[in-house]
């Protein structure tokens, strides 16, 4: 196969994969104007699909998403004080707060709500979660980890 025919092959999987994942229930029903446009600066691997992935699935929410394309994800992680165990594959920033990995914009919301926590994340890449394919196995445990051990923020 040609790796034009397969670069267009893949990028259909990943339109089609997103699709589905809207359809069915992607955006738990969020409408668009619960982010009002709020600004989401997103670091990932110039290598991760399912990044880009969630990015469409935050813009589908009505946030505005600049997605930045880092080499060394270790840097940002270390930046914005994300804990090992608590690492994903993705960090976002929005309106100051970190939001590590593929987080559903209920929390997301929550977090912007609050001015006592100023970072969460869902560890891992969880199938089911925005941005990644699958059915949901288990409730997504959201973490909070603003400056102290981590602490669950919200189950969804």
């Amino acid at each position: 196969m040609k790796r034009s025919t397969l670069t267009i092959t893949i990028l259909a999987t990943l339109l089609i994969l997103f699709g589905g994942y809207l359809v069915f229930g992607g955006t738990s029903g969020l409408s668009a104007p619960a982010a009002n446009g709020v600004s989401v600066s997103l670091y990932k691997s110039p290598t991760c699909g399912c990044c880009g992935l969630y990015a469409a699935y935050l813009r589908s929410a009505g946030f505005t998403v600049d997605v930045q394309e880092v080499s060394d994800m270790a840097v940002v992680k270390e930046q914005y004080g994300v804990p090992g165990d608590l690492q994903s594959c993705h960090t976002s920033v929005i309106d100051g707060k970190v939001v590590e990995g593929h987080v559903p914009v209920e929390a997301v919301t929550k977090l912007l709500s609050q001015d006592s926590v100023t970072a969460i994340s869902l560890p891992g890449m969880p199938s089911g979660s925005p941005g990644m394919p699958g059915g949901k196995l288990a409730p997504f445990t959201i973490y909070s980890f603003s400056g102290s051990e981590p602490v669950i923020f919200t189950e969804l």
